[in-house]
């Protein structure tokens, strides 16, 4: 099975500047290619190693979370499958 690589290639859009406001600029070319516009909602996390940030479009991030539930919520099935089948057989035996 192959494994689609949902992140991509990385890609280099340039550095900012924090400014004495705590404020920051995304560079153009990264918020044409990400589609982040005036009003777009930007989720902050921390990465594992110190000092690293990430920025997440809030309507990706629910986005993935849906995927996830959908995805679990599959397992959730197989295993009380699993579970039933495996009570049928018990009963049998």
């Amino acid at each position: 099975m192959k494994i689609k690589n949902i992140w991509g290639e990385p890609k280099y859009f340039g550095s900012t500047t924090v400014g004495p406001k705590g404020q920051i600029v995304i560079p153009v070319n990264a918020r044409k290619e990400l589609g982040i516009d005036t009003g777009t909602t930007l989720l902050f996390f921390t990465g594992h190693e110190k000092g690293m940030l990430a920025l997440l479009k809030a309507d990706v991030m629910e986005h993935m979370l849906g995927m996830m539930s959908e995805g679990i919520a599959r397992f959730e099935k197989l295993v009380k499958e699993y579970k039933s089948e495996a009570a049928e057989q018990e009963k049998g035996d």
